[in-house]
């Protein structure tokens, strides 16, 4: 079984032209079930989370404000998504779809959430096309549950994990790993319990390099018993907001190493797909799919 979080609010109606690719969260779960990678059985429609988790991650008042639809014109700005109480609502159960898939990965060794990776939502406020950050609030759940003791977040999303660094700083239970382009989004980066800082134009070679030298001997010192894996595929060259110069090949070659390491080490991941703006929805769904066929290969 490949466990996946997906619910119909994923994709969410934006004004004409805008530059987010919301359709690409109805048409990987097509795709996944076309060619048989994913069976209908796969998935689960997350509900709504118990707010203390939520709370866990982030101030009361935001969320409050967030829930009443009281947040300044200018916080909601940063958010890129015009602010309604139906997006409010798809990030809650964004954020159950993580939860729900860190018990399903402890279960069967690896879970995803087909939308999530909103790792630019900070405790006080989001942005970024980020309200609520679905895997800071999963790692809250397990260890309010007692289900893991030490979390690894491995961020490999183009831009930052900016929100997952403020969320979890000072916070031994939770390690923050966050491989990006140095000159892109953020531009005033946070400080993860370590960053990796590409140059624009990275190739596969190089970026597969560092990544191969650095997250075995990370999990050596670390020894989470839990890893959270934002897998973006705005590492492509293709893409209309990365720097870097990957190639399809090259991430799912990405995809690869990170699975099969968590595998063979037995250490359950959580995968939230992340960022993807290649121009042609095609190019970011088959990315996408690329990390499913790479797990279908490794767990089943």
């Amino acid at each position: 079984m490949l466990p996946i979080a997906y619910h119909p609010i994923y994709k969410h109606p934006l004004p004409e032209g805008h530059r987010f690719p919301m359709m690409k969260y109805e048409l990987l779960p097509q795709q996944l079930l076309h060619e048989g990678t994913a069976a209908e059985s796969d998935f689960y429609a997350p509900g709504l989370p118990d707010m203390q988790y939520v709370l866990a991650a982030h101030r009361q008042e935001y969320v409050d404000d967030l829930l009443n639809m009281t947040l300044d014109p200018r916080a909601a700005r940063k958010i890129g998504f015009p602010l309604s109480a139906a997006l409010v609502e798809r990030e809650l159960h964004i954020a159950q779809g993580t939860i729900w898939g860190s018990e399903a990965a402890l279960q069967h060794g690896v879970a995803f959430n087909i939308a999530g990776g909103t790792h630019h939502a900070y405790s006080t406020h989001g942005e970024a096309f980020c309200l609520l950050n679905d895997q800071a609030i999963a790692a809250q759940y397990l260890i309010a549950n007692k289900l893991a003791k030490k979390i690894l977040i491995v961020d490999l999303d183009v831009h930052q994990g900016n929100g997952t660094a403020e969320i979890f700083a000072g916070d031994p239970a939770v390690f923050t790993f966050s491989m990006h382009g140095k000159s892109n989004y953020p531009f005033k980066k946070e400080t993860s319990d370590l960053d990796i800082a590409l140059p624009d134009n990275t190739t596969d070679a190089e970026y597969l390099a560092l990544l191969e030298a650095t997250l075995p001997k990370l999990i050596g010192q670390q020894k989470p018993d839990f890893i959270f894996y934002l897998c973006g595929v705005d590492i492509l060259a293709s893409d209309k907001l990365g720097k870097l110069a990957c190639t399809p090949e090259g991430c799912k070659e990405r995809d690869s190493f990170v699975l099969s390491l968590c595998h063979r080490l037995q250490i359950p991941v959580q995968c939230s797909m992340g960022g993807g703006y290649s121009p042609d929805i095609k190019t970011i769904v088959e990315a996408h799919a690329n990390t499913y066929r790479v797990a279908a290969q490794v767990y089943l």
